[in-house]
């Protein structure tokens, strides 16, 4: 008896992401059962509909994925949004948008892939409200200062400028600068100007009109003018081209802009958070970034400190990013051994923070339920990096041992709950207790 072969709707009917596709009129043509159960649908209801009606994401207006990938040709991975399902209720997702071809490698629509991480979101959101600011985890000078500047400038409009290597946070820093604004119930918009090429990235930040260029079917609004009233995210700002460098200035002069293709003039009124991982001073000899530009986004510098410069701060972050994968991976892991800890106190980190997040994740994966990390779960060229490089200590090792005799005292002399809150392992804490007389 010959095998059936399974049929395309079969197989996205088994998948474990919500699915649907839409023709160039934006109606949907096909829904699998995954997104049927997310958005609380029967897919015979909306067959033919316009996807905006059904899904009622926040991209709707203006943002739309497929929109973008039909006018671009470009994939989009990874956009977080909410929806709203037939009850009312709210569902965060994490969205994927591509074009559907023909045959004749012709676009006839566009297919958008989505899965609920409404679990993930409320983790998240209880992570942020236990961190020392606003998700930020920094005890070191550095960061404090940091997080009394972003306090100082809570009722400023002035432009920001957050300069640092990738990986140490700076798009965490300038969520902080908006949360704590005046303007953090109004639109917060992140762009990252690295990813568009030099027109379409013209075309997200200013909007277009029909006709403008290749491809552009309909008139489109930027970024900056759904920011309105808000605040827009410039993210990797050395990457803009000089010309849209140009259009930038004059909005932050201005407060003025045209969409292309367009010659009306339109008023927006938006506070700029600009970053950027690269040398701006050697872009400014080279002339690859605008000098005026420079000025008018640098009023309020921050410089982001790589994590090398804050060694006394892995501790506190390897305890909050074990917390976070105990929640996502429901493991019962809390703690880290101390070579572990030496290990990783020694190591050099030049992707900073979020490697040191990965590195933690991965070691968390190797651990078994109930277990300790170890070194040996470590990866592997951490491991080896630790055999081949000098000792290095925190700097503030006394001021250290200063907060463990109060953390002591705050926990009346309970080892476990005081190694718990300083995030090391009880043995590191009964080694530093005796070197200090504590014991």
């Amino acid at each position: 008896m010959p095998i059936r072969q399974p049929q395309t709707r079969d197989i996205l009917d088994s998948i474990g992401e919500g699915v649907f596709t839409v023709d160039k009129n934006f109606k949907i043509t096909f829904i699998n059962r995954a997104a049927e159960d997310i958005l609380g649908i029967n897919r015979e209801n909306v067959i033919g509909k316009i996807c905006k009606y059904v899904c009622k994401t926040g991209l709707c207006s203006g943002k739309c994925p497929i929109a973008h990938v039909l006018e671009s040709g470009q994939t989009k991975y990874d956009i977080e949004s909410k929806l709203v399902n037939e009850k009312g209720e709210i569902i965060y997702v994490k969205m994927n948008s591509s074009v559907l071809y023909n045959s004749d490698n012709e676009p006839y629509g566009g297919i958008i892939s989505f899965r609920d991480i409404s679990e993930v979101e409320v983790i998240k959101k209880k992570l942020i409200k236990e961190t020392q600011y606003h998700g930020i985890v920094g005890y070191h000078k550095s960061m404090i200062e940091i997080f009394e500047l972003i306090d100082e400038i809570a009722d400023a409009d002035a432009a920001v400028l957050i300069q640092g290597e990738s990986g140490t946070g700076k798009e965490m820093i300038a969520n902080a600068i908006q949360t704590t604004s005046y303007r953090k119930n109004e639109k917060y918009i992140k762009v990252n100007c690295s990813i568009f090429p030099d027109q379409l990235l013209a075309s997200e930040l200013f909007g277009h009109v029909k006709g403008a260029f290749t491809g552009s079917i309909k008139d489109r609004v930027g970024r900056f003018e759904l920011a309105d009233k808000g605040t827009i995210f410039l993210d990797e700002v050395a990457e803009m081209p000089q010309q849209t460098q140009l259009q930038l200035l004059r909005i932050l002069q201005e407060g003025t802009f045209e969409r292309i293709g367009e010659s009306t003039t339109r008023n927006v009124d938006v506070r700029v958070i600009a970053a950027t991982n690269k040398n701006l001073e050697q872009a400014l000899e080279s002339g690859q970034f605008r000098q005026d530009l420079y000025y008018r986004l640098n009023v309020i510098p921050i410089h982001v400190p790589p994590l090398r410069e804050r060694l006394d701060d892995i501790p506190y972050l390897v305890k909050h990013f074990i917390h976070k994968f105990s929640l996502l991976y429901n493991k019962n892991i809390h703690e880290i051994d101390d070579d572990s800890m030496d290990i990783l106190l020694r190591y050099n980190w030049p992707g900073n923070v979020r490697e040191l997040e990965n590195t933690i994740e991965y070691a968390f994966a190797r651990t078994k339920n109930n277990d300790v990390i170890e070194k040996t779960k470590l990866p592997a060229h951490i491991r080896i990096s630790f055999d081949n490089i000098k000792p290095v200590t925190p700097r503030n090792i006394k001021k250290q041992d200063n907060e463990i005799a109060k953390t002591l005292e705050k926990h009346h002399w309970n080892r476990g709950k005081a190694a718990a809150e300083l995030g090391i392992g009880r043995t590191t804490l009964w080694r530093r207790m005796k070197t200090h007389g504590l014991v």
